[in-house]
This record gives structure tokens, C-alpha cells and sequence, in this order.
């Protein structure tokens, strides 16, 4: 499925990624991720898709994007978008897919093997169109899941589907390694 010598490029859709990992249950070990595809070839980029809510003044996600961004990966992020729907709802989008899309036909000139985390089917297309350049095109996602999180025109169209559950065990976090949280004190003996 790999060659040591071929470039490689991870295409990673954030979101996706993150959902399918938890509907595995388990967390992703970015560091192990790229430790595990950096020995099947030469790793020329690492590239992370995510949208950001602008408007909070914190975002649970921030911390992760400043340590991929310092660690190894290409962090490339936009501001969610905010509409309400017919009904009146507030609904919040923020895809990602154009942007993953022209980096990586753009990329699919330098690199052999294009490995794709994301399920999306809308991604079929751009499988095909890099497949067209003579390139290698892996996808990540899982059948594991009820649901499956791959649409399955996307897993037909690569040239190899990687079940992230059978990567588990080499690139999830050890759940032991989370920093501990600071222990609550009580207001009651605060004037001691």
C-alpha cells in the first residue's frame, strides 16, 4: 500500500476526523499520527482543515490548533459562518471541503501518495481528479460504525480505504497522559 520512497501528504478534515475517532471511542495522538506515516514514506506535509468561531471569546478547539500548528502540521483554519434557517433556527457552518480541495490538487503535483482523513463523499471527485494526475490516493475514515462515517462511493473511488480502527492502537492518546485538572476548592474556608 506504501512505499518508503514515496512523498506523502495527510489531508486532514478536522471535524470528520474528530467524529469518527469518538464514534470509535478514542482520542487522536496527533504526535503518533505523524510518527506512524513518517515511517511509511518521506512526510512532506501534514495539513490540518478547521473552522473557528470567531465570535467566543474561547474555543474548546484553540488549544489543539496552536499545538498542531507548533508541532509538525500545516494548521489552515476560517471563521464558522452564522445564518438561521427557514424555521428560524441559528445554525453555524463552517466547511471546509474547497479549501482541502485546492491544496490538494495543488499538492498532488510534488507528492506520490495523497492520504485523505475524512469520509465526506463529496470528496469523490477529488479522489478521482488526483487518481487522473497518477497519483495514490488513501482514505481514512471507518465501516466500523452504525452508521458507517465513509460514504461508500468515496471508499470505492481510493486506491486503499485504512480503517481508523485498525490504527487505533498506534495512534490513539493514553487516556493516562491527559493532564490532570486542578482539584475545585470550595468557597467555605476561603477566609481561613
Amino acid at each position: 500500500m506504501f512505499d518508503e520512497r514515496e512523498k506523502i501528504a495527510l489531508f486532514i478534515d478536522g471535524a470528520n476526523l474528530y467524529a469518527t475517532a469518538k464514534a470509535l471511542g478514542f482520542d487522536i495522538d496527533y504526535r503518533r499520527l505523524l510518527k506512524e506515516f513518517s515511517a511509511k514514506g518521506y512526510l512532506l506535509r501534514a495539513l490540518y482543515y478547521t473552522a473557528l468561531a470567531e465570535d467566543q471569546e474561547y474555543s474548546s478547539i484553540r488549544p489543539l490548533i496552536d499545538w498542531l500548528d507548533y508541532n509538525g502540521y500545516k494548521v489552515v483554519t476560517k471563521p464558522t459562518k452564522e445564518f438561521f434557517d427557514s424555521t428560524g433556527r441559528r445554525k453555524v457552518k463552517g466547511s471546509m471541503d474547497i479549501e482541502l480541495a485546492v491544496d490538494a490538487m495543488e499538492l498532488s503535483e510534488h507528492v506520490d501518495h495523497i492520504v485523505l482523513f475524512s469520509g465526506d463523499g463529496d470528496f469523490r471527485s477529488l479522489v478521482e481528479a488526483i487518481q487522473r494526475k497518477g497519483r495514490k490516493v488513501s482514505v481514512v475514515s471507518t465501516l466500523q460504525t452504525q452508521p458507517a462515517m465513509v460514504a461508500d462511493e468515496l471508499r470505492r473511488q481510493a486506491d486503499h480505504f485504512i480503517d481508523l480502527a485498525n490504527l487505533a492502537a498506534r495512534i490513539s492518546r493514553d487516556p493516562n497522559e491527559r493532564p490532570a485538572r486542578p482539584v475545585e476548592r470550595s468557597g467555605a474556608n476561603d477566609e481561613d
